[in-house]
């Protein structure tokens, strides 16, 4: 009986197997450099790649970064927005929203405050010169070429969805967990939500001309290429199975009601809902569509688990992002005792619309319901406030856990793997009564 490819983990596991035994195909890399590096990876975990060292150590550089009201933060070299220190944190080639500064933005995360993930940096691309080229073995003829225009006389859609980096989360499986992984440092704030509009990939694919035959879709980014170990990684690329492709990716080319920025993927990007950010290719150029299954850095020794508790092989490549909440609130913010604060925050789940969210703010020994200001939706996030009127001084720790719709419960500790992925422990948000 044939596998059923639309189920996310049959996918994924099928192709390890392939990919395995030789029978997936390395898409744009040597398949000897290629097994190097997964091997490399499964012994110490992570290329490294887009990091600057562990996130622990990470961490404690971003405790010493000015705050508000302090000199402007340093852009990275290849980040295009402004990156005021109120609004960012700026982590090796990355910028991570400071989440305190979404309090009172609405449901969607304003431009200048979203994150941005760049393997490099930011190309600059024109839209009249922007070109999409559809090719491959499961096309019915060759190559076909879309202009911006082109794409955007397609039928458009719209939707509302959030982009998460995988590793968002990762700093606290070190200032939490005690666990030593390596990657970004991300808090919390490498999320965002915003109004997606665009085309199809479906409607794109078909007008290309795509068979049965079809098995991997991989969309490639116009950045620069990437250089890790002294292999020539190529540009971002990750494939994604058919079934999704063809199911509610989008090729977005407006944010917000405004024009795609660079900084976001402009002129066009790939919006793959609810699965983890580096599937949702930025600057995409090309796309192949393969008869074969295909394999690339970022499905083999990136964004898979590896590490204790883990197959000596890794995990399944990594699709769906998990659930995680986080306050809108400074952390270690000092608050007056006696006065009551209106606390809130957001929450989110890749799986299923988010329908209740619970704080504590006695480090966890009880729990209140919180008020939920938006209507649960699978691909973005609720609103959500509880007002608290402390009674004592001293240190304290606030907790939100969220439960969504398939009933899964943030819990008390995230499962640990070596690249610091998919963190959806409850967090621990520190402040201090006066």
């Amino acid at each position: 009986m044939p596998l059923d490819l639309s189920d996310e983990s049959q996918y994924d596991r099928a192709r390890l197997r392939q990919w395995a035994r030789g029978r997936a195909r390395s898409a744009g890399v040597d398949r000897r450099d290629l097994l190097r590096l997964f091997a490399a990876g499964a012994a110490a975990g992570s290329l490294g790649l887009g990091a600057a060292g562990s996130a622990e150590a990470a961490a404690q550089g971003a405790a010493a970064a000015p705050g508000p009201g302090t000199a402007a933060a340093v852009a990275p070299p290849g980040i295009v927005k402004p990156l005021p220190p109120e609004l960012f944190t700026v982590r090796g080639t990355n910028a991570e929203t400071n989440f305190a500064s979404l309090r009172g933005t609405g449901p969607l995360t304003p431009v200048d405050r979203f994150f941005v993930r760049n393997h490099t940096s930011t190309p600059r691309i024109e839209a009249s010169g922007w070109r999409l080229n559809v090719w491959g073995d499961a096309l019915a003829g060759g190559p076909v070429e879309f202009s911006y225009d082109r794409l955007r006389s397609l039928p458009a859609v719209e939707r509302t969805l959030f982009v998460e980096c995988a590793g968002n989360g990762r700093s606290f499986y070190s200032s939490q967990q005690g666990q030593q992984v390596t990657g970004t440092a991300w808090t919390l704030g490498a999320i965002g939500v915003a109004r997606w509009r665009g085309a199809r990939l479906s409607d794109v694919l078909r007008r290309a001309g795509v068979t049965r035959a079809a098995v991997d879709v991989l969309p490639r980014g116009l950045d620069d290429e990437v250089v890790t170990n002294g292999v020539n990684l190529g540009r971002v690329r990750r494939p994604l199975p058919v079934s999704k492709a063809l199911d509610d990716v989008i090729l977005a080319y407006e944010m917000n009601g405004e024009p795609l920025p660079p900084d976001h993927g402009g002129p066009v990007r790939v919006i793959v809902p609810s699965w983890i950010g580096i599937s949702s290719v930025k600057w995409v150029g090309d796309i192949e569509v393969s008869a074969e299954p295909l394999y690339t850095p970022w499905n083999t020794d990136l964004y898979r688990f590896f590490g204790p508790g883990q197959p000596p092989q890794g995990s399944a490549p990594l699709t769906r992002q998990t659930l995680k909440s986080a306050f809108e609130l400074e952390a270690g913010a000092t608050l007056p005792v006696h006065r009551t604060r209106l606390l809130t925050g957001r929450s989110w789940s890749g799986a299923a619309p988010v329908h209740r969210v619970e704080v504590s703010t006695d480090g966890g020994a009880r729990w209140q319901r919180a008020r939920l200001h938006d209507a649960p939706r699978r691909g973005g996030w609720v609103r959500w406030s509880l007002p608290w009127t402390p009674r004592a001084t001293g240190p304290a720790a606030l907790l939100a856990r969220a439960t969504d719709a398939t009933g899964r419960t943030q819990p008390a500790t995230a499962v640990h793997n070596t690249q610091g992925y998919l963190f959806d422990a409850v967090v621990r948000h520190p402040v201090t009564v006066v």
